[in-house]
């Protein structure tokens, strides 16, 4: 997919201040092993934007087109998660509260039962497998009523998940949900079965009723690709499955959204149930708690520092809208109210230049200025969270999205950083410790659609700091 251009008048009025450029910086030229490596991925130095500025200088190092706005793919996560951590709490924790609207006796609840979400990022498998276990625990082995999913703590525009890319069965492009529940996902396994030369398919996590349709042929040929070899439709609750597999992937884990949030829960949440010996007679269906309907327990979130982890070690889209959406002021929580929480934020760090979409960065729309997230990581340096988000990073060479990237050379372990990756994008932001202990803020943004190797000046510009 080609990278859209900037659009001429953004819906939230800052296209005036997207043509403000820092005096004195966008003139500079970026290192020397950094212009070689673009030349050789084949991108021009106008397309490319580099800050890099010693924690305890005054002073950037390095600042080529810092001023420009461009897009920075998933390194907006780092302005998500530091705006959450100073205006939310590193503490911070969501609830999710399970209510009924009539009596619980001898192991019945007779009426409906409620969930009602405020948004919780990590209500994950484990997670609301103990939330079922907590409700068993409580007496109720039966629920004669219906399961109501409240998710009035959010009002948010229909969210169509093939928008981005054409990709609508990818787990990363589902939408932010009040009551998000594992994350929408059906997590399937890929195992080839050399003996049989069948690939074996599987659903990894519970969910009732779900068919899967195998109709994959297993191969020797190369891995390199393996999803896109892979034709995947929906029909009702069949999954099915056909084209190639390589025996040399070995097992692999699709991560799939092919069903609206209402049937994920109920796949979910039927075989949950019946696995903790329960009974259910009604329908898993959407719904506002009535007024009169009484607590029975909440079940807490893990804190947000544990949160802003997932989201920036693997990259997680999903909860990263879930916690730019916990950022708006008022509730129910809006994108436009999260927008504009975060743009008050920006604006009392002294940056602008940013246009904002979901926060996750998986956008064609959202922009910043290199300058603009340096600034704001050399703030976060001096920030009581600073350990909290220094720690959420992948470590280079080590874990997170850089386990497999600078393994080699001077920033392995030593370099604390996010990545991005669009078609036509390429990212990267963070801290890198040098040669002599010296601490460096390394931003780097490339926007073009016909790079051939956008990796590789970024991968330049981390060397060429933690060689120092």
């Amino acid at each position: 997919m080609p990278l859209r251009p900037f659009p001429p008048s953004s819906r939230r009025g800052l296209a005036a201040v997207l043509l403000v450029f820092t005096a004195g910086l966008a003139a500079a030229a970026p290192p020397a092993p950094v212009a070689a490596a673009l030349r050789a991925g084949g991108v021009p130095p106008a397309n490319a934007a580099f800050f890099v500025q010693r924690v305890d200088a005054e002073r950037p190092l390095v600042a080529h087109n810092a001023g420009r706005p461009m897009n920075p793919a998933s390194t907006m996560k780092l302005v998500t998660t530091y705006a959450a951590l100073e205006l939310l709490g590193p503490a911070h924790t969501w609830q999710t509260e399970v209510l009924a609207d009539g009596p619980a006796g001898d192991g019945r609840l007779a009426g409906n039962l409620y969930l009602r979400g405020s948004g919780d990022p990590g209500l994950d498998l484990e997670r609301f497998s103990q939330l079922l276990r907590r409700l068993k625990n409580r007496g109720v082995d039966a629920i004669d009523g219906d399961l109501v999913l409240d998710r009035s703590a959010f009002h948010l525009p229909p969210h169509d998940p093939g928008a981005f890319d054409g990709q609508p069965l990818r787990a990363y492009n589902a939408g932010a949900d009040a009551l998000l529940i594992d994350h929408k996902s059906l997590r399937v396994g890929l195992l080839p079965d050399d003996a049989a030369r069948r690939v074996r398919v599987f659903a990894e996590n519970p969910a009732d009723g779900v068919r899967i349709d195998n109709r994959l042929a297993l191969d020797d040929g190369p891995c390199a690709g393996w999803r896109e070899r892979l034709r995947i439709a929906v029909d009702g609750g069949t999954l099915a499955l056909a084209g190639g597999y390589s025996a040399r992937c070995g097992e692999k884990t699709l991560h799939l959204a092919p069903w609206p949030a209402d049937r994920q829960v109920e796949q979910l949440f039927r075989a949950l149930w019946r696995e903790l010996g329960g009974h259910f007679a009604g329908r898993v269906r959407a719904g506002d708690t009535p007024a009169g309907a009484h607590l029975l327990f909440a079940h807490e979130s893990p804190p947000l520092a544990e949160i802003v982890r997932n989201v920036n070690k693997w990259s997680n889209n999903v909860a990263a809208r879930q916690v730019f959406l916990s950022l708006a002021a008022t509730r129910p929580a809006t994108p436009e109210a999260a927008r504009a929480a975060v743009d008050r934020w920006l604006a009392g760090k002294g940056v602008a230049g940013s246009v904002l979409d979901n926060g996750s960065g998986l956008s064609q729309d959202e922009r910043l200025t290199a300058e603009g997230l340096g600034r704001l990581l050399l703030a976060a340096w001096k920030s009581p969270v600073m350990p909290e988000l220094i720690a959420s990073l992948p470590i280079a060479g080590a874990d997170g999205t850089l386990k497999k990237r600078l393994q080699d050379g001077p920033a392995a372990g030593r370099a604390h950083l996010k990545t991005g990756y669009l078609d036509g994008v390429r990212a990267v932001a963070g801290y890198v410790l040098d040669a002599g202990g010296r601490r460096w803020v390394v931003v780097g943004f490339i926007n073009d659609a016909r790079m051939k190797n956008g990796a590789a000046p970024l991968d330049a510009l981390v060397q060429w700091v933690a060689e120092r």
